[in-house]
Parts: structure tokens; sequence; C-alpha cells
């Protein structure tokens, strides 16, 4: 699974959190490779069509998963890799939902598969990286649902729950949708003269997939007029802010899924968020394209009063750009080496653009709503260049056998026209860098002497460069001689015979003649189209 928040969506999936310290999803991003004779290793078993548990998650193979489908109406799988650490890191929050379920008497159970010892069911079901969570409703097969929500017990619960019941509450009258609304933080209503009607039904398939927002839908023509309404209409209301957000459905366009889901989750947060252990998920989830960071030590009376300029600015850029308060004393604090701050910096202002992670500043801060309504707008419209993290290189980078790169020597090496340079970018707490570290220390030594070959490593989460974005770790990219400034990037094997390879073959690989042999009889096919089994998750 790519993604929901996640150091690890949702590192949280999906952003200026998730992509460096990891919290939700997971810690690293890379390619696993699962080797024959690892899995070979593992000793045939007979398997009967038995539905055995532990932790009380349902234990699922070829031989009983037919069965489980049939005796459970919801069951949602998670297809796992014993060595993938993210799905070591989910096993207990899906054992906790499980119980969860359980405890509720719902009609749904969760199960897990072992997708590199079951590769007939891997590649029934197309699983392609780890975890991968799938929904099979009513015994069906062929068209399972793919998991979208948070990876915590909590969230799983809540999207299976959507799925088992109704996804809306009807309100028959004026009193019941009253009590249903004020019950609530956040609320939203459906008005449809039609409850049958095409905009009803995609209603109907937002509420399945907002599952951290009640849902009610009402036709009755006493809550029109109750509400001040004459056409069907969505409103959000919510505890905070200005209270009521209407989405009048259009007569000819009807309603857009996506759009409204979009707009309901923009909605439904705060003008101004406080980044927190409660509110990471939400801020994440909302996939605003762009982040305005007030970094300020809330216990200090001086700095919480520029929250209000902060909030003024807020209003022009909703559903563009999220205002976020990050206290440094406090949660914030573990979020501040990925912007190269330290608490002594705040009062401090920030711009993160979530696609590519770049980080903007103002060349002076200034918190005048004036201010930085400008400085945000002078951001979007391209006018202001990226901050760009360096770290300091160590005295004797440049004498070992693995030339240690940071920022600001990266050009002067990675683009010398008389050197072919391999470089490894990688994340200090990746474990996928750590198991390849020593085959990258030994092709140092290996060229530590050759003319025009450098074997170099930088991190990724500490220098930052312009015009390279590294998506996963760990990534190699090859920079031949000469001139152009070309870039290779490597995508293969991640041993030392293969980098040989790749480095006299002039930054390819050398081509092989094919082979055509029998498949033996109990041969593992990769979940992989590329042939490796992946651990992917977004950064």
């Amino acid at each position: 699974m790519r993604g929901g928040a996640v150091l690890c969506v949702l590192l949280l999936s999906l952003a200026w959190l998730g992509r460096v310290w990891g919290a939700e999803g997971g810690e690293e991003d890379g390619e696993v490779v699962a080797t024959e004779e690892e899995e070979g290793d593992e000793e045939d078993e007979v398997l009967s069509d038995e539905l055995e548990e532990e932790d009380g998650v349902l234990v699922l193979h070829e031989h009983n998963f037919a069965r489980a489908l049939r005796e459970h109406r919801l069951l949602l799988v998670e297809f796992y890799a014993p060595w993938c650490g993210h799905c070591r890191r989910l096993a207990p929050e899906f054992a906790r939902a499980a119980a969860l379920l359980r405890n509720g008497s719902e009609a749904a159970r969760l199960g897990k598969v072992d997708a590199v010892a079951q590769t007939a069911l891997s590649a029934e079901f197309h699983i392609e990286a780890f975890p991968t969570l799938k929904l099979f409703r009513d015994g069906n097969r062929t068209h399972p649902v793919a998991y979208s929500g948070r990876m915590d017990a909590e969230g799983m619960v809540l999207w299976v729950q959507r799925r088992a019941g109704p996804s809306a509450t009807l309100l028959h009258d004026a009193d019941t949708a009253a009590a249903f609304v004020s019950a609530q933080d956040i609320a939203v209503v459906g008005f449809f003269k039609d409850l049958r009607s095409e905009a009803a039904r995609a209603f109907y398939e937002v509420a399945v997939e907002v599952v951290e927002v009640v849902f009610g839908v009402a036709e009755a023509d006493e809550l029109f007029k109750a509400y001040g309404l004459s056409a069907d209409t969505v409103c959000l209301f919510k505890k905070f802010d200005e209270g009521r957000t209407d989405f009048p459905v259009d007569p000819e366009r009807g309603l857009d899924v996506a759009e409204l889901t979009r707009l309901l989750r923009v909605h439904s947060l705060q003008l101004v968020m406080d980044f927190s252990n409660e509110t990471s998920g939400q801020i994440f989830g909302a996939k605003i394209p762009n982040h305005m960071l007030l970094f300020l030590n809330t216990s200090v009376a001086e700095q919480q009063a520029l929250r209000d300029d902060f909030r003024a600015a807020a209003s022009a850029f909703r559903g563009e750009v999220l205002f976020v308060v990050v206290d440094v004393d406090g949660y914030g604090a573990t979020v501040l080496p990925f912007f190269g701050l330290k608490p002594s910096d705040a009062p401090t202002l920030r711009f993160i653009k979530m696609e590519n992670n770049r980080k903007y500043r103002m060349e002076e801060d200034d918190f005048s709503a004036a201010s930085v309504r400008d400085f945000v707008r002078a951001v979007l419209d391209g006018k202001v260049k990226p901050q760009l993290l360096s770290a300091e290189p160590p005295e004797d980078w440049n004498t070992r056998p693995v030339k240690v790169l940071v920022g600001k020597t990266f050009e002067q090496v990675a683009f010398d026209e008389t050197k072919n340079v391999f470089v490894k970018f990688y994340a200090p707490w990746c474990t996928h860098c750590q198991e390849m570290a020593a085959a990258w220390e030994e092709l140092g030594e290996r060229y530590k002497d050759h003319e025009d070959i450098v074997i170099a490593e930088m991190d990724a989460t500490a220098n930052e460069l312009e015009n390279i974005t590294i998506s996963g770790y760990p990534t190699m990219h090859y920079f031949p001689a000469g001139p152009g400034r070309k870039m290779v990037e490597y995508r293969s094997a991640r041993d030392v015979e293969t980098f040989s390879k790749f480095l006299e073959n002039g930054g390819k690989l050398p081509e092989e003649p094919p082979t055509v042999s029998k498949a033996p009889e109990n041969s593992t096919e990769s979940p992989s189209p590329s042939g490796t089994a992946e651990a992917r998750e977004e950064l």
C-alpha cells in the first residue's frame, strides 16, 4: 500500500512530516529484492481450509481464502512480506483493529496473507507493494476495494464500519436534524429532493470515503425550509470558524465525487491548524498542496499574539494553502530538523510545497497579515527561490573511499566533467539504506584509486538540491563525465558485482543473451512487474 500519512500514508503519508521523520505509515521508501534462495529455504507445508488466527487476525492462504470469503460478509485483508519493516510496524495496529471490530460485534473480520509465500494469491490480486490492504465484500473475489484509510487501528475500524452499514443517517424531521448536527463537532448533511437521484448517489459515495465525518441525508420539505434551502445542497456544519458552509448541487453537472470529497476535507479543517499528534492525520489527509507554517513557542505570550495576523492572512488562500501553527517546545519539536531550525529560531515562518518538499522563507520575518499574504502570493507566483538545506562537509569528506557530499559541495563533484560519479542518496533511519551500506563501502574501496570513477553518498534528509528531487531511499544516480550535466538513475540489484558491471560498462548494465528454460514447479513469481518485491512508501 502506497501511502495512508507516515521516520514515517499517515512518517505520515504524505508530507513535510511524513517524508522525513515518520509517524503513520513507515519509515523508508525503497525497493527490496526477495531472493529465490531466501524463499527456497522454507519447507512446503500441507495446508487445509481451516481458519486459524494470530492475535485475532485470520491467517489466510490459497487453501482457506475462499472459505474466509464465504463465512465473512466483510473481510479486510493485509498482504504483507515478512521482511517488510512497514508491515511489522502495522501488525500491532492491525491486531488492535481486529479486536475493536470483534468487540463491536461488527459483521467484519480482518485477515492477513504472507504475499511472499502465497504467490498465487499475490498474482491474483496484483500485489506490487507491501503492505497492501484490500476489502472483500459479500464473497466477491473479483472486485476487492483498495483500502484508502488511515494506518492506525481507529482509522481502520472507522473505514470498515462505514462500509458495513448505511454511510449516511436519514433525518426525518427538524428535531432529528437539529439533534444530529448539534451532537457533532463536524457534520455533513445532504439535502436532496429525491434520494434516488444521481446527485444523492454521489453523496453516498463521498460518505463512504470521508470516514472521519458523520453524514446525514434529508429529503423532507420541512427540512429544506428549516435550513433556508430551495434546491439540492450539501451543508457542512462545524463548531468553529464560520459554522456552516454550503455546497449547492449544480443542476446540470450534478455532484462530482472527487471534488466534493476535496471540498469537505478542506472545509472540515480549521482555518489555522495547530500541529499535534491528533491533527497530523487531518493536516496531511486533506492533501492541500501547500502549507504555510508559523513556528512559535506557545508558552511565550508575545509569540502567541502573532496568531491573529497569521489567521487574518489565511482566509484568502483556503483550499490552496493550509496555515499551520507549530509549537517548537511541544509536539512540533520533532519536525524542526527537517526545516533546519532550532527552538531558539522561533518565531519564524516557512512555506513548503508538498509536491516536492521545496521550502521557502522570507528574507526577514515580518508577521503582519499583509506581509504574510504578499509572501504567500509571491511563492505561488514563482517569484521566490526555494531555501535549500545543506549540512557542513566533514573535514575528511574528500579523502574517504566513499566521498561524503553535502548540498554546497554536490555541484562541484557530481558535475565534474572529468569524472564519472556514482552517488547514493540515503536517509540515516532507512533500513534499506543500512542494509546496503557495507556493499557501498566495499564499492568505494574497489574504486578509491580509480582515475575517473568516484563513489559518493549524500544524506538527502539534511541536504537539498535545486533540480534533483529524491523521492525514495536509497536512490542511486550516475553522473557521467563530459559536458551536458547528464544523470542516469540506477535501478538494479544492490550488490557490489552488479554495481561494478554498471560502472565498467559506462553507466549501463551489459546486455546478457536471453536464456530459455523450463520454470521449476514451485518457482516463485515476483509480485512486482519489475522482478522485485517492493516495500514502497511515498516520501
